[in-house]
């Protein structure tokens, strides 16, 4: 159960209506997920949160299944569950397939791997990898 509790539609202010109305429309679905009527509780929050992801996710240099996995990878090394069921979900209705996720676990598990032995062992970085 969320913390504060969850703000449905019908018992949200107009605020919170009006992000949730454009998340509806923006998304082009009729329902509203916990996570933004978790975060409803901070009307300022939702709205900023939800200004940002429209920012960040929309068309851009990125498609649009490659914006979830990276988000899907994120979520599964930060090890946030809702995410990683939110962001396979949306995904897989941009295209990602079971061996693309499979790789995609495959590649986040051994950046961790790899990472955490960089930073245990203070490897310095070679000169030919910085920015010149």
């Amino acid at each position: 159960m969320a913390t504060l509790g969850l703000i449905e539609y019908e018992s949200a202010s107009a605020e919170v209506r009006a992000v949730y109305d454009d998340i509806m429309a923006t998304r082009k679905t009729d329902w509203i997920n916990n996570f933004w009527k978790a975060i409803a509780r901070d009307p300022a929050t939702l709205r900023r949160t939800w200004e940002s992801i429209k920012e960040v996710m929309a068309p851009g240099a990125l498609d649009a299944v490659t914006k979830e996995m990276i988000y899907l990878a994120v979520s599964a090394t930060n090890q946030c569950g809702y995410c990683i069921a939110s962001h396979t979900a949306a995904a897989r209705k941009a295209g990602m397939t079971d061996q693309m996720f499979a790789e995609l676990m495959a590649v986040a598990g051994m950046a961790n791997e790899t990472n955490r032995l960089a930073s245990g062992y203070q490897v310095e970085i070679d000169e030919r990898f910085k920015p010149r």
